[in-house]
């Protein structure tokens, strides 16, 4: 089972709404957590006593936080689930994976440098890529009004799937989450 989730993005008010911050935008999906300064970052016990992350670090530095925390608890890589904004992904998009590439992110960069590995569980929220411009100018833009019409319903399942994970082994949702096209209501 997830021991450890972590929704990554960066910190500050300017960020919030970022494409980067799909993850830290899921974990606002779960208003009643009370988040507490930790592991160089927010820090919950919440669901079935299950330890959440928001690393304070900022995207490029995450894996310090992930490895202060697994490693106070002693959680291997292969329990932690980390929520993250993916390039390849259509918005509109998510899917549920373990392990593979870091396909040039640089939050799953530092996690694999810092823990070791890259055998963790990736929750993984469609942003698209840019049609021009850089990459890097397109992951710390904001989301526009039409785009949250897309991406409310993706976090809104993202936050269903996380409950199942802290109820069932992840493996078992992979038929049904290994690449999830959403439809806004």
């Amino acid at each position: 089972m997830i021991e450890l989730v972590v929704f990554l993005g960066n910190p500050g008010e300017s960020f919030a709404q970022n494409r980067h911050n799909a993850g830290r935008l899921a974990a606002s999906q779960f208003p009643l957590i009370s988040w507490h300064k930790k592991y160089k970052g927010l820090y919950a016990l919440a669901l079935n006593e299950i330890h959440f992350l928001m690393p304070e670090t900022f995207m490029n530095n995450s894996g310090e936080s992930v490895h202060e925390a697994s490693a106070f608890f002693k959680i291997p890589l292969e329990r932690i689930l980390i929520v993250h904004d993916e390039l390849d992904l259509p918005l509109g998009t998510m899917s549920l994976k373990n392990g593979g590439g870091l396909n040039g992110h640089n939050g799953l960069r530092s996690i694999n440098k810092c823990c070791g590995g890259s055998g963790f569980w990736r929750l993984r929220i469609g942003i698209g890529r840019p049609v021009h411009g850089s990459v890097h100018d397109w992951v710390l833009s904001d989301f526009t009004s039409s785009e949250w019409i897309l991406l409310k319903p993706v976090l809104e399942q993202c936050t269903r799937i996380i409950v199942q994970i802290t109820e069932q082994e992840p493996e078992t949702l992979l038929p049904d989450y290994a690449k999830k096209s959403i439809t806004a209501n």
